[in-house]
């Protein structure tokens, strides 16, 4: 495909720029930026849908030039001082990509036995959502839903916090909880709440069958909404002065319990 240089920073780039800062423009144009070598492998490796290369101008990596030569789309070679804006790391970068967003469709996720699908009410942190997504794929999770008014996940400091695990599971967002409860119980799921007050510890509780997790906001925790949806209320035992962990933490404790009873 034909290289379109870009050397100023034109409509286009302001384009692109505003990918990485707007929410609203990311999710009218269904697409969003991807810094960095795993992160664009894994987009790659999992058929995610490359819109286009925007590739530092000049002599490239031999990964770089595979990746592209491998994966057309539209490419645009792109002045240092551009691509490092892009990239914001003052070293640059040499690759970045352009990839569209998979549709918002629950169904895309399917709990299975043992390895919980994880919902996030309202998370205020893109690097929680993108922290909880790393260690759910480590861990063994089904996928993640995003529910009510919510951090973006594909917000910059999201898909960097996953390290490139966005990629490999399902992440859907949804308006409220309504939704998903519907889909957890037409899947056959549990609904499993967690709260430092819950009605049941975490070590020892069955998580062996198909179990949704709900992780509550970082300062308010779970919705009443959710807490009545919920058929059980999980807690984790803690020592020490903490009143509770982070949202992202409790999380990968609840989904390292899963693997660890597998």
């Amino acid at each position: 495909m034909r290289t379109t240089r870009v050397d100023r920073r034109n409509a286009t780039f302001q384009q692109w720029q505003a990918l990485l800062t707007n929410r609203t423009k990311r999710t009218r144009a269904g697409a969003f930026l991807v810094q960095g070598v795993r992160p664009i492998s894994l987009a790659v490796q999992h058929d995610w849908e490359i819109q286009a290369w925007l590739a530092l101008a000049g002599r490239r990596s031999d990964w770089a030039e595979a990746t592209m030569r491998d994966n057309p789309a539209p490419t645009y070679a792109l002045a240092p001082d551009l691509m490092a804006e892009l990239a914001e790391k003052e070293d640059g970068a040499e690759l970045l990509a352009l990839v569209g967003m998979p549709p918002d469709d629950l169904n895309r996720i399917t709990p299975e036995p043992g390895r919980p699908a994880l919902v996030f009410d309202r998370p205020s942190v893109p690097g929680n959502i993108g922290t909880l997504l790393r260690s759910a794929d480590a861990l063994g999770g089904s996928g993640l839903v995003i529910t009510g008014h919510a951090a973006d996940p594909y917000d910059p400091k999201a898909v960097r916090a996953s390290t490139g695990s966005m990629f490999a599971l399902p992440v859907v967002r949804a308006d409220s909880h309504a939704p998903v409860v519907d889909w957890a119980r037409a899947q056959g799921a549990t609904l499993l709440g967690t709260d430092e007050h819950g009605d049941h510890l975490l070590p020892g509780h069955d998580l062996s069958g198909r179990t949704v997790v709900v992780i509550g906001n970082e300062t308010r925790g779970m919705t009443a909404a959710w807490r009545d949806a919920c058929d059980a209320t999980l807690s984790i035992p803690m020592g020490g002065s903490a009143s509770s962990l982070n949202a992202a933490s409790a999380g990968t404790v609840v989904l390292y319990e899963a693997a660890r009873s597998r």
